[in-house]
């Protein structure tokens, strides 16, 4: 493969991730430093120079690479750790698909920054936000520029991180908190996916390095592993933690209650990037999706299935970023096809393209309906009605079906409920009052003081 590697490509390359994280870190040294927060303007400057910075490199690095023709530009720091045969290797690659993601990740970011300097002017949670705000930075550029899927994963799991907690940002009321968990939740059980991918990866080919460069590929991805069986569970693994990052079903119920955070994180990681962070790594991962025709037949199912569930339930949502989050999901299904039928760089245009336009409609969103009114009344009548020409094609017998089915969000949520989160509550209460009832015998108590568990306690809580 040939790739580029000098003094001042690898500095760069390092300053992509390096800078948003040397921003937080500068920032929490301050304020423990001084024992009090830093002003608000202090805060914004030290986050948006460390994004315009890092647009800055994105954009050497990406013309350096267009110009010479090469097919990456890598940086090798080293291992962090080795274990026999296993190693845990520092290494940056740019390339036709990182470095356009790079770029243009930086620059939402710094728009974000910059919009949420007055939306959230004397916000109690305006530090935070901002901290917040460059983790993930750190994050995406962690994900985009990873040379293997060992540090991708590094990245991954800062990205969710910075999800949560965002969405949580108003902790004093219990709905934030609550949405905040069940994405945390659905991240966790999807990621373990990434993690189960990386362990087959090591086992089969010794690695999990995005280095094999194929005919017809225009960046390098995931080394195939040679036996059939091998690379579909890979890709099957892989494909499941993209659902979770990316809200397809039957997962996607946390992206709408995730539109409880502020706007501005709601515009940078729903509308944006965090959600395309799943077709990204199906991207890395062509050349395995390829050696698995199986797998690539199931990215383009959830897909569809996704985009025509999120077109039918978004039609019925009654506030503006619930619908616009069903948009999201929508867009995403048709990328997942996409990528799934081997349309590589449609898919990229595609999510650029969806990324601009989402991210300013939710920007816009709480002056939406201002700017609506507006529009009536100039006009002295009510806006047509849109859509129509779908409904047109439903027959009438199943239309009322389907609204109950968009109301109810395709059942999936209750589904989900029912059938693994009270199972698993269930199970887990049976095995507490099993061990208190053992802490009793073994302690010689003649009977419990309390036959309360903690979980019962926790369940009544709820």
């Amino acid at each position: 493969m040939t790739v580029i590697s000098s003094t001042w490509t690898t500095a760069l390359l390092v300053a992509l991730p390096a800078l948003p994280f040397l921003a937080v870190l500068a920032l929490g040294i301050l304020r423990w430093a001084t024992g009090k927060r830093a002003e608000e303007r202090i805060v914004w400057a030290v986050l948006y120079a460390a994004f315009a910075g890092t647009a800055l490199a994105s954009a050497l690095l990406a013309f350096q690479l267009f110009a010479t023709e090469r097919l990456a530009i890598e940086a090798n720091l080293g291992d962090w750790f080795a274990i026999g045969h296993y190693h845990f290797p520092w290494r940056l690659r740019g390339d036709r698909l990182s470095l356009p993601f790079a770029l243009f990740a930086s620059i939402l970011v710094g728009v974000v920054a910059s919009f949420s300097r007055k939306y959230l002017h004397r916000e109690e949670g305006f530090h935070r936000f901002y901290l917040l705000l460059g983790l993930f930075g750190a994050g995406v550029e962690l994900v985009v520029l990873a040379g293997s899927l060992d540090l991708l994963f590094f990245g991954w799991e800062m990205v969710g991180l910075a999800s949560a907690l965002l969405i949580a940002f108003f902790h004093d009321r219990p709905k934030p908190v609550e949405h905040a968990l069940r994405a945390f939740v659905t991240y966790r059980a999807c990621d373990v996916g990434l993690l189960a991918a990386i362990v087959w990866m090591h086992a089969t080919t010794g690695g999990a390095a995005l280095d094999f460069v194929g005919p017809g590929l225009r960046w390098p991805g995931l080394v195939v592993p040679s036996e059939a069986r091998d690379a579909l569970i890979v890709a099957f693994l892989l494909l499941w933690a993209s659902i979770g990052k990316s809200a397809q079903v039957p997962l996607g119920g946390w992206l709408p209650r995730a539109m409880e955070g502020p706007t501005p994180s709601s515009a940078i990681f729903y509308g944006a990037i965090s959600v395309h962070l799943g077709p990204y790594l199906l991207l890395r991962s062509a050349p395995v999706l390829e050696a698995a025709p199986l797998a690539a037949w199931a990215v383009v199912a959830v897909g569809l299935a996704t985009a025509l569930h999120a077109t039918f339930v978004g039609r019925v949502q009654s506030d503006i970023k619930s619908a616009l989050a069903y948009a999201s999901m929508t867009q995403l299904g048709l990328i997942f096809v996409e990528i799934g039928l081997g349309l590589h760089l449609l898919a990229l245009a595609h999510i650029v393209g969806h990324a601009s336009v989402r991210s300013l409609q939710i920007l816009r969103s709480p002056s939406l309906l201002h700017d609506h009114q507006h529009l009536e009344q100039a006009m002295g009548q009510q806006l047509p009605r849109t859509g129509g020409h779908l409904e047109g094609l439903v027959p009438a017998k199943i239309q009322p079906w389907l609204y109950r089915h968009a109301l109810e969000r395709g059942y999936f949520d209750a589904l989900l409920i029912d059938w693994v989160v009270e199972p698993f509550y269930r199970t887990f209460r049976a095995l507490d009052r099993m061990e208190s009832r053992f802490e009793i015998w073994a302690g010689g108590e003649a009977e419990a003081p309390d036959p309360t568990s903690g979980l019962d306690l926790l369940e009544q809580r709820r």
